[in-house]
């Protein structure tokens, strides 16, 4: 593994024009789950990579994708500051559509891959296995902070209030009887990712921060936008405006201070 030295961010679909915009070096890594390959940003003047979570272009449905490869590798690249971002949909009818959003903690009823699996990297016994304590919570309040000041700096606002993801495995939508129990256990975003990789990246001692756009309300009693022109103007604009945040990160973010701990058993400075 590389010193934690470089920063990485995770896209999906909406970021396939990112591919035009960045000087990416595709690199391909062998990892206990298979290969996974890492865009390197060969522009970025130190270390960055960029990991299209659902493949270029895109082929991979959510419970398609190797999350445990996509950490590994991760990690063999010195990752100090992870940036995970999603398309979701809002379940809080006073969260703003079309607006980048931070997570500040997350829903993920059962700690499950969509195989089913325990959403792990300590699928076996190693000396290196613990568990996860979140002394700072899955998503780094630092790294939080740093974002603001790199969406700052080009002029691209975040909202003040951050939110409750909730993660809903795909690849279905959810039902309407879902939309409506979400909300009650907190939830005011959801998407079919981003939880997984977060997790697992925390055990990895990856600090980690979530970069969300609503692109709609999932909510039943809650009416869609009618002017079709108009919302194809703003969704556009918030694609733009997440990627410039984006592109900021990986070209200026740095590493934080892993906020978290593995608790092992055989570690004697963790009693």
């Amino acid at each position: 593994m590389s010193a934690t030295n470089s920063v990485a961010a995770i896209l999906g679909s909406a970021f396939h024009t990112l591919t035009g915009t960045l000087d990416l070096e595709r690199i391909d890594i062998d990892t206990p789950w298979g290969s996974q390959f890492l865009h390197r940003v060969t522009d970025a003047g130190r270390p960055a990579y960029v990991l299209f979570r659902h493949d270029v272009p895109h082929r991979l449905l959510p419970n398609q994708i190797n999350y445990r490869a996509q950490a590994w590798a991760l990690r063999e690249v010195g990752c100090g500051a992870l940036l995970v971002t999603s398309s979701v949909g809002v379940l809080d009818a006073e969260v703003p559509l079309y607006t980048p959003l931070l997570v500040r903690d997350l829903i993920m009823l059962e700690n499950r891959l969509p195989d089913g699996s325990t959403c792990t990297m300590f699928d076996t016994p190693t000396s290196d296995h613990g568990h996860l304590v979140l002394d700072d919570g899955l998503l780094a309040s630092g790294l939080n902070t740093q974002l603001r000041s790199l969406a700052d700096a080009v002029e691209v606002p975040i909202a003040q209030e951050e939110v409750v993801f909730a993660y809903v495995g795909g690849p279905r939508g959810k039902t309407a009887a879902e939309n409506r129990m979400w909300p009650r256990l907190g939830a005011q975003v959801n998407s079919m990712t981003l939880a997984p990789e977060v997790v697992l990246a925390n055990e990895l001692e990856i600090p980690c921060a979530a970069l969300v756009v609503g692109h709609k309300y999932s909510l039943p009693d809650h009416d869609p936008p009618e002017d079709r022109a108009a919302l194809a103007d703003t969704l556009d604009r918030s694609r733009s405006e997440q990627e410039r945040i984006v592109q900021q990160f990986l070209r200026h973010g740095t590493p934080v201070p892993f906020g978290n701990r593995i608790f092992r058993f055989n570690d004697d400075s963790d009693t």
